[in-house]
């Protein structure tokens, strides 16, 4: 399919949602839906050596008023992702189903946070799947001027210095592509899950 919509069916059980991703492909649809798995064409992505930080948020970060963690808050962020509002988009696609499968999947050890904290209260962050050395994103939420931007960067930076050499954003975003990433060929991006996903 032109748009990137391979299959319709299924369930999201841990197998399942693992080989996707092996294979470029993740469920995304509406929580009345049946699971709709997607593999666009090309892919959006960041290669973490190329992330882009601006003048102000390298102030921001500067400032000190934000503290970064990792898989300290995986339930809240997921939840908190699930609520927010998207531009264009009426409710979230993050629905119960979702949130359960993922959190089995964090307890697991595949599913990870990164959360954004100002003064002990947590106000951005995200979460996605780690596989082998490529990270797959899945959802941000921000309470705060530029918290999830602010967890976003804190966490490519850690994953750059844990060797991981790619992030899969999935789909374009204007947000996303300030911080340096860009479309790929779907054939270039399952050549680096071949390579870096086991």
């Amino acid at each position: 399919m032109p748009d990137g919509l391979l299959a319709a069916g299924g369930d999201l059980n841990p197998e399942r949602l693992l080989l996707a991703y092996r294979s470029g492909i993740f469920p995304w649809y509406n929580e009345d839906e049946i699971p709709l798995w997607w593999s666009p064409d090309p892919r959006f992505v960041l290669f973490p050596g190329e992330l882009k930080v601006s003048k102000s948020m390298q102030r921001t970060i500067k400032k000190g008023s934000f503290e970064f963690t990792v898989n300290e808050a995986f339930e809240e962020v997921i939840a908190n992702c699930a609520g927010a509002k998207r531009k264009g988009m009426d409710g979230t696609w993050i629905g119960n189903d979702i949130i359960d499968a993922y959190t089995a999947l964090h307890r697991l050890g595949y599913a990870h946070s990164a959360e954004t904290w100002e003064n002990g209260i947590l106000v951005g962050g995200l979460y996605g799947i780690l596989l082998g050395n490529v990270f797959f994103g899945e959802s941000m939420f921000s309470k705060a001027d530029n918290a999830s931007k602010f967890a976003f960067i804190m966490w490519v930076q850690e994953l750059k210095a844990r060797g991981i050499v790619l992030i899969d954003c999935q789909v374009y975003t204007a947000h996303l592509e300030s911080l340096g990433a860009r479309m790929i060929s779907r054939t270039d991006f399952m050549e680096m899950l071949r390579t870096h996903v086991p």
